[in-house]
């Protein structure tokens, strides 16, 4: 059986814990191998904690997937991360070209799940058609009729981060960030208490572990502090998108326990900025990964801590550059 598996973290940015949470989990599992990290930018920090990292052109020049696939021949990666949602309809287009010329498994969903999680709307009415609550959509007729109540909430329809993202209290804010805000969706403001729902899937669309974040504290959309619940309802919800949706890989869905309900917002089909938390208290993707390309079949668990609240923090990293490129101090 083999026993060395290379991992590959694009657009490794800001994920040290990621990548620390992949070097870990080889130990855990009992395997070898390197995580090898790539970035657009050489200061990325999350490269200086990778095994081995490349800098690479940005995701919207034609040679990006060129240059993945040039490493991943280099460095014989065995499994593809990707991290943020710009890349992922590049990587879903091109899945099978890439997994046929490197044999690596990229971890992506289907390109109709890819597609529907990027556009805000197609999310909204899966919810809908599934059976699922959701914030009220007020569509264009709607604002031309004036049927809609305030406050209301803008957010553009594939956006991510909470950029642009903006809470309308009357007429004008309405009127000008309808303008400001690139390819806008608009929906009711709802209050309660929002949840992140990290979820991991296998190959075969079976979810083996689904962990209910409460989000406390956030900034620029990534949690800052939240508390790991085993919530029964969100819990058995989940299993039933995933059901509905067939995804595949760790994702995360955004939703928020109100007085009327459950109301799902969104679903990122990726890596969450928060998920080292899930990881970190017994939910480990990137061990149930490593078994996974071992070829072990896993069953759906939840042995995970609950009740614990994580607050995370930034820490520096310290680069020096001369001729010979990047040195981390």
């Amino acid at each position: 059986m083999k026993q060395t598996y290379n991992v590959l973290i694009l657009s490794a940015g800001r994920r040290v814990e990621l990548i620390q949470s992949f070097q870990k989990a080889k130990h855990t599992v009992g395997v070898t191998g390197t995580v090898v990290a790539i970035d657009h930018s050489l200061t990325a920090p999350a490269l200086q904690f990778a095994d081995q990292s490349y800098q690479v052109c940005k995701i919207t020049d034609d040679s990006y997937i060129s240059e993945v696939i040039e490493i991943c021949q280099k460095e014989q990666i065995d499994l593809i991360v990707p991290t943020i949602d710009t890349e992922l309809l590049k990587l879903a287009h091109e899945r099978e070209r890439i997994e046929k010329i490197t044999q690596a498994k990229i971890l992506i969903s289907d390109l109709t799940v890819i597609e529907l999680c990027r556009d805000k709307i197609q999310t909204q009415h899966f919810f809908e058609q599934i059976g699922l609550g959701v914030p009220k959509l007020i569509e264009m007729k709607d604002i031309i009729d004036k049927a809609y109540q305030f406050p209301l909430f803008i957010k553009p329809l594939n956006g991510s981060s909470s950029i642009n993202t903006f809470k309308i209290k009357n007429e004008a804010e309405l009127e000008f960030f309808l303008e400001y805000v690139p390819q806008p969706m608009v929906q009711s403001f709802i209050t309660g208490t929002e949840y992140t729902i990290d979820a991991f899937v296998d190959f075969t669309h079976q979810p083996i572990t689904i962990v209910p974040r409460e989000r406390i504290a956030t900034r620029s959309g990534e949690i800052l502090k939240g508390k790991i619940v085993k919530d029964r309802e969100l819990i058995d919800l989940t299993k039933y998108i995933i059901k509905k949706l067939e995804p595949i890989g760790h994702i995360t869905i955004q939703c928020m326990k109100t007085s009327d309900g459950v109301k799902f917002i969104e679903i990122n089909p990726r890596f969450g900025g928060g998920a080292p938390m899930s990881i970190h208290l017994g939910a480990d993707s990137p061990a149930n990964l490593y078994r996974l390309l071992r070829g072990e079949i896993l069953e759906y668990n939840e042995n995970y801590q609950e009740q614990v609240i994580v607050s995370r923090y930034d820490q520096a990293v310290y680069l020096k550059f001369d001729e010979k490129g990047c040195e981390l101090l």
